[in-house]
């Protein structure tokens, strides 16, 4: 079976697009993910054109074959895990930026345009597209589609949803369908758009995307603040959120993860403070704001405020912030990376919650967050190799998701379900939620072809 459908796919693509070299598909079987189980795929197919992707999920519907699409498998919850006998589809080929229109401000572009690649095109048109989850410079639109991402920006500019005006998708049976607009309104009918983004590739392929886009802003600058407490910093969170300011990024990392940045970089962060606050302003005037913020967290209980100078000394605060997940992997080899998302005026609880796992496992377990969303990730630090603190890490990890669900939280803020949430996604929406969902994908993809094992 595996020949003929090497054998049919060949019919309609090039030969340097059908990889089935078993050490080169290996690469493509799995995204960043642990504890998401894996299989072989048969054939890795990297297409350029639409129909060549409609050629394969053509084939693949009438060989009754799985297809799992993948970006830059840069994704934490296995979502684009291969299952055995599967044909991956990477879309990674497909990245051409087929049009930026300053007038109208919005961007169109294949699935494989890479995040940072995007955002430097839009610039030098005076345009801005906000999303930048913390992989921007290697992870793809339509990866960032599929999983909803967020990033840094959140608290101000929304997520990868608010920006996906319209979508052409190649559905399981090969068809191409267009969902959605280019134009500033539209209300025309289901928002079909919406349904996609987050779907995980459960539902059909993008291969184009409508994106909007944002009037350049100015250069923003940053605070830190020190603080004694996480508590203290989290209260910190909710008299800026309250007070009415609108920060371009609010983050949060906790002393473990300090720690862990300076060890990995050198990074001369404050390793006496309990909590480093970094908020940021891209407004006309944020020394002003800074200046504002300033004085809320000094009444929290910051031990220090230093605000950033210039642009360069801002940059330095904001590598720090994005080298956090690298470092925390360093401490011990291998982490799983949490994504719980709860209500700003419960982050103090979550955060005090993640060091009372932390203390139970006897695991070091390092918190970094959009504090300005609510969006955490506790991140557990364990050796791989010792089995007793692999399973002491996963129960741990499933223990933060049920805190973050018992505070009115969710599973998952911006990586998605995957493999990784399968069953906790059910807990979070119930039976009926559950039933519901698989209506819809029995509708989309009634073979169940499309990205199997994943969601539910």
């Amino acid at each position: 079976m595996s020949r003929t459908l090497i054998e049919l796919l060949q019919e309609g693509l090039p030969a340097e697009a059908v990889l089935t070299d078993p050490d080169v598909t290996s690469a493509y079987s799995h995204d960043m993910a642990s504890f998401c189980d894996a299989g072989v795929p048969a054939v890795v197919v990297l297409p350029r054109t639409v129909e060549q992707v409609q050629h394969v999920m053509r084939t693949a519907t009438e060989l009754r074959v799985p297809v799992v699409p993948q970006g830059a498998r840069t994704g934490l919850s296995g979502a684009a895990n291969a299952s055995d006998g599967c044909v991956v589809l990477s879309l990674v080929k497909m990245d051409r930026i087929l049009e930026i229109s300053p007038v109208d401000r919005i961007a169109v572009v294949e699935p494989g345009v890479v995040n940072a690649a995007l955002s430097r095109a839009v610039g030098e048109h005076g345009l801005y597209y906000p999303p930048d989850p913390s992989s921007w410079e290697m992870c793809t639109i339509g990866g960032n589609i599929g999983t909803a991402s967020g990033g840094l920006c959140c608290v101000k500019y929304g997520v990868t949803a608010e920006y996906v005006l319209g979508l052409d998708v190649v559905l399981a049976d090969g068809r191409l369908m267009s969902t959605g607009r280019r134009t500033a309104k539209g209300v025309a009918g289901y928002d079909l758009t919406r349904l996609f983004v987050g779907s995980e590739g459960s539902l059909g392929i993008v291969v184009r995307a409508v994106l909007a886009l944002r009037p350049k802003p100015p250069q923003q600058l940053v605070l830190a603040a020190e603080f004694a407490s996480t508590e203290a910093a989290c209260d910190a969170v909710c008299e800026i959120m309250e007070g009415g300011h609108v920060p371009s990024l609010l983050e949060l990392m906790d002393r473990t993860t300090v720690k862990a940045v300076n060890a990995l970089a050198n990074m001369g962060l404050p390793e006496a403070t309990e909590a480093l606050l970094l908020a940021a302003f891209d407004t006309p005037h944020p020394a002003a704001d800074l200046a504002a913020v300033g004085a809320l967290c000094e009444a929290a209980g910051a031990t220090q405020v230093v605000p950033a100078e210039d642009a360069a000394e801002s940059e330095l605060l904001l590598q720090a912030r994005r080298l956090s997940l690298t470092a925390l992997e360093a401490v011990k080899g291998t982490t799983m990376i949490d994504d719980v998302c709860v209500p700003r005026s419960k982050l103090a609880e979550m955060l005090d919650g993640v060091e009372r796992v932390g203390e139970k496992y006897g695991l070091t377990i390092g918190v970094c967050a959009h504090a300005g969303d609510g969006n955490t990730h506790p991140t557990v630090c364990f050796d791989a190799a010792d089995a007793d603190e692999a399973r002491r890490a996963r129960e741990s990890f499933d223990e933060i998701m049920a805190l973050g669900l018992q505070l009115g939280g969710t599973i998952t803020g911006e990586h998605g379900v995957g493999v990784l949430k399968k069953e906790w996604l059910a807990r979070e929406i119930g039976p009926v939620g559950v039933e519901m969902q698989r209506a819809v994908k029995a509708a989309f993809d009634p073979h169940h072809l499309l990205n199997p094992g994943k969601l539910f």
